[in-house]
């Protein structure tokens, strides 16, 4: 069963601001086995991402469909658009982007489940931000994932991160190309000198007259500029800077205890962005009250972008959740 892009509208919907939106339209797509009792795996999107996971654009079609991984004849696939990533072919609803911060599109997402008469989710899984919105969601509906997998991500933006989000902002709101520009600024937090080293090696483009890692850069910023939005960038910068799980809570240890499900967290060994240093120390401290954590790790020299390249690590390590559970199915 495939489903192609389909909307529900969220209604009276308060930010964690106070700002008050009477109707959100949602957009998702939702495919693989068509069965009223399979496992459902919600994916969330990262920053420049949407709700296409797999096909042939899908942007994580080598880790889910027939017969791979997260396999679509065993589970099905729901993925939401964060509203106001533009994907839907909309603007989006959104007046003021400041308006929101990543809880409230964790809130936003439950209440798309609830619309879809979905109370159980066998995993949510995704990198970067939307393993901070997994985190959130499932903070807010402790039982409602069985298996939490946030891949290059964390339960809070650290300063580091808050930093390069600030230095975005900037960007965004200053330059004269300002998406080109911030994504070129972006290029150099999801990789490491060492991938790009191995890529380019001081090569030159000749027709060009600048080195290859130039060109390479340009061409990023080119490619997001032809897709993407202004308004939706600042929307994902300013989310991506506010994951935060105890935020108006109290400390980590008690905010996440009632998580019922299993943790799985899936770091990389060179991410500039999100630490693995800090998912260690998540994971010691998840560890003192709960049982049911574990912690993964990717050898790469591509640093954060290594959850959308090293696809063979990544599987190898998810088999063990996703081909348990396609066992008990049969």
């Amino acid at each position: 069963m495939t489903q192609k892009i389909a909307h529900i509208t969220i209604v009276d919907f308060f930010t964690e601001s106070g700002a008050y939106y009477p109707n959100l339209k949602l957009s998702y797509q939702l495919e693989g086995l068509d069965n009223a009792d399979a496992p459902i795996v919600l994916v969330n999107h990262a920053l420049t991402g949407n709700s296409e996971v797999t096909g042939k654009n899908g942007w994580w079609n080598t880790l889910i469909g027939d017969e791979k991984c997260i396999d679509t004849n065993h589970f099905k696939i729901l993925s939401f658009d964060i509203p106001g990533n533009g994907f839907s072919g909309e603007t989006g609803p959104i007046k003021q982007y400041k308006d929101f911060v990543a809880r409230d599109i964790a809130k936003i997402f439950i209440r798309g489940l609830e619309q879809l008469k979905i109370n159980t989710l066998f995993a949510a899984i995704g990198g970067s931000l939307g393993g901070g919105i997994a985190w959130e969601m499932a903070v807010l509906e402790p039982t409602l994932i069985q298996n939490l997998i946030p891949i290059a991500s964390d339960w809070k933006s650290s300063d580091w991160l808050i930093a390069n989000c600030f230095l975005q902002e900037r960007i965004l709101e200053n330059s004269s190309q300002p998406i080109q520009d911030a994504r070129i600024h972006a290029m150099l937090c999801y990789r490491t000198p060492f991938s790009l080293k191995a890529k380019f090696q001081r090569t030159r483009n000749q027709e060009k007259n600048v080195f290859n890692t130039e060109s390479w850069l340009a061409h990023h910023g080119e490619k997001l500029q032809a897709r993407f939005q202004l308004s939706a960038y600042k929307l994902m910068n300013r989310l991506l800077k506010t994951i935060d799980i105890t935020r108006d809570r109290e400390a980590f240890e008690k905010v996440v205890a009632p998580i019922a499900g299993n943790i799985h967290i899936i770091s990389i060994n060179t991410d500039m962005f999100f630490s693995p240093d800090e998912d260690i120390e998540t994971y010691k401290r998840l560890k003192l009250v709960k049982a049911n954590v574990h912690h993964y790790e990717i050898q790469s020299i591509h640093g954060h972008d290594a959850f959308l390249i090293e696809y063979e690590q990544l599987s190898n390590l998810l088999k063990n959740i996703f081909q348990v559970q396609k066992s008990s199915i049969k």
